[in-house]
């Protein structure tokens, strides 16, 4: 399971940072400066620089504006399941996903993650083939998320026991969706981490108090994207175990990197 200790490092170009330091500073920056574009991206992402705080963290930027329209999930909507993905795995102490906040920037509002410096696709690549047990923790994620598009290039290897996902746009839809590539552990049962992991979730999702995980969620995906989660949350608890491919839909992203 990954650290659920929030003030645990995350390596950045030059250097490491908690996540509350990461996402205080994403907040408060006066502006986001492009660097580059990411050109093997679907939406429009751009690899920013913070302005106006030190250290001068990189982010990636994928306004709304720039977001592709697709059939199956509601316009405008990829960024705000983004922060969703990452709230979730926060509020479990999955702790897989790069902290991500909705905030302006040059092309308007759009999703704001801290760009992690990792170890390369080629290693997360032999860490799928080999059934790493370091990725277990991403695969039930992908299952409580109903990530739609979790390919091996999705997944960042920042040590050798820990991994972190990104690109949660097709994620949180009321429709069964999975699609990864992380499916070695079909139907094994889950372990005590994982059903901790678990149980907090329908905890958090169940509780409506002010500045709660459903308060945050409200702003994010709809009354009925959160009712599925906390659907998907509760069977994965009762089960106790991966889930398996459905033969109503491809269980594999495409590409697969």
């Amino acid at each position: 399971m990954a650290s659920s200790d929030a003030s645990a490092l995350l390596p950045i170009p030059g250097g490491a940072i908690s996540t509350n330091d990461a996402l205080a500073a994403m907040r408060s920056a006066s502006g986001l400066h492009p660097i580059g574009r990411l050109t093997d991206a679907s939406n429009a992402t751009f690899l920013c620089e913070l302005e106006g705080v030190k250290p001068a963290l990189q982010v990636i930027y994928k306004p709304i504006r720039g977001e592709r329209p697709l059939w199956d999930f509601p316009e405008g909507t990829l960024a705000g399941r983004e922060v969703a993905a990452f709230e979730v795995s926060e509020a479990l102490g999955l702790r897989v996903v790069p902290p991500t906040i909705l905030r302006d920037g040059p092309a308007g509002e759009g999703a704001v993650q801290l760009w992690i410096e990792h170890l390369g696709v080629e290693v997360a690549i032999a860490a799928v083939n080999a059934a790493d047990a370091s990725l277990r923790p991403i695969a039930l994620f992908d299952a409580i998320v109903n990530n739609g598009d979790r390919k091996a290039g999705h997944l960042l290897p920042i040590s050798a026991t820990q991994y972190l996902g990104v690109d949660h746009g097709v994620t949180f839809s009321t429709e069964p969706k999975l699609r990864t590539v992380l499916w070695e552990w079909r139907s094994e049962p889950l372990n005590e981490s994982e059903l901790v992991a678990l149980r907090a979730g329908t905890a958090a999702l169940a509780n409506n108090e002010p500045g709660g995980l459903n308060e945050r969620l409200a702003a994010l995906i709809s009354a009925e994207e959160r009712d599925a989660l906390r659907a998907r949350t509760e069977e994965l608890l009762e089960r106790g175990t991966f889930p398996e491919p459905s033969p109503d839909w491809p269980p594999l992203p495409w590409p697969l990197i």
